[in-house]
């Protein structure tokens, strides 16, 4: 197993090139989840509202409850408005931005991320793997989960009702779903459009500014063993590309036309893959920052012309997930990077 989370923050998808991570969840965006109550369903997008169905919690107080089905086709009873939430998943602050204290997660989605100081205080660490002893002391009543170990999952049904959730669905699609499975629909609109309102200002900004106008952008990182990626669809990528931010180049929108996060390449592609802005992504092993140094020394990498025009900016791969608050956060760090 492959600390995700430790290594390379919203780079879970790579561990499912050589390994299978229980911290990963399914890369294909086109799934979608699906909820039902008292099985009535309008349409595909349709949220929850209080069930009539009702169950004891385990004193014994009668807890409204709905059936929901997860994208890997897990149907289970969940509370309506679950009050002890442990979410394991690199999109932990989904659940923060809907202002819910989950009870445990593994520290793995929680440190060095921009949101570490409003979580650890009230967040149990339950490992990673989860620990089902730990996960068994707090008591929850709803367990949600980014990996898609079948094994894992029966485990943890034995402690709560369990799902899977797509962290790697485009982020509206993730919020949405959120907030209908644990009673937050209104706040999680809400949310969204603070957030896009917010984006929408920062990109009339850099435009007012010149930057961005039809230009191309590709974000690149290494991983340990000498590997070089271009990212697609994942973290920073996802903020970067709007209709009314950059472009990818013509190899980048390939790999998005195809449903695929990131792609490993050669160094000899980079001039392919490279846009008129380069962000790169500093990876927390050490292995991989040197191989990230190396790069920055050769021939290939000086000729490129986004390196020439001074067009390249760094970030820790550590800032550039793709939950909720950090995206909140990297809109608003990208115009300070680009204007340097």
């Amino acid at each position: 197993m492959i600390q995700i989370r430790k290594y390379i923050v919203n780079f879970c998808m790579i561990a499912m090139i050589g390994a299978v991570s229980v911290g990963c969840g399914s890369p294909s965006e086109e799934q979608k989840s699906s909820t039902e109550i008292n099985s009535i369903q309008t349409t595909p997008k349709n949220t929850p509202t209080t069930s009539e169905n009702t169950k004891p919690d385990t004193k014994g107080t009668a807890v409204s409850t709905q059936k929901y089905t997860d994208y890997k086709g897990h149907s289970v009873v969940i509370p309506v408005a679950p009050q002890r939430i442990i979410f394991a998943g690199e999109t932990f602050s989904d659940l923060v931005a809907l202002q819910i204290n989950a009870v445990g997660t593994s520290s793995n989605w929680i440190t060095d991320t921009v949101y570490e100081d409003k979580v650890k205080q009230h967040t149990v660490d339950v490992g990673f793997p989860i620990n089902l002893e730990k996960a068994l002391g707090l008591e929850p009543d709803l367990i949600i989960i980014g990996s898609t170990d079948e094994k894992e999952y029966e485990q943890l049904s034995k402690i709560a009702p369990t799902i899977m959730f797509d962290t790697f669905a485009p982020m509206d699609e993730r919020i949405t779903l959120l907030g209908s499975i644990v009673g937050k629909e209104q706040q999680a609109k809400e949310w969204l459009a603070g957030y896009h309102a917010k984006d929408n200002k920062m990109w009339d900004e850099l435009d007012a500014a010149g930057i961005g106008n039809d230009e191309t952008a590709s974000v690149f990182t290494y991983y340990p063993g000498n590997r070089l990626f271009v990212m697609a669809s994942t973290g920073l990528s996802q903020v970067l590309y709007q209709p009314n931010g950059f472009k990818p180049t013509e190899p980048i929108q390939e790999i998005l036309d195809n449903k695929t996060g990131f792609k490993e390449i050669s160094m000899e592609l980079l001039p392919k893959y490279a846009g008129d802005r380069i962000f790169i992504l500093v990876p927390v092993p050490d292995e991989a920052k040197r191989s990230t140094e190396d790069l920055l020394k050769t021939a290939i990498w000086k000729e490129l012309p986004a390196v020439k025009q001074g067009h390249v900016y760094s970030l820790d791969i550590v800032k550039s997930g793709s939950d909720a608050l950090t995206r909140e956060w990297l809109i608003a760090e990208l115009p300070k990077l680009l204007k340097k």
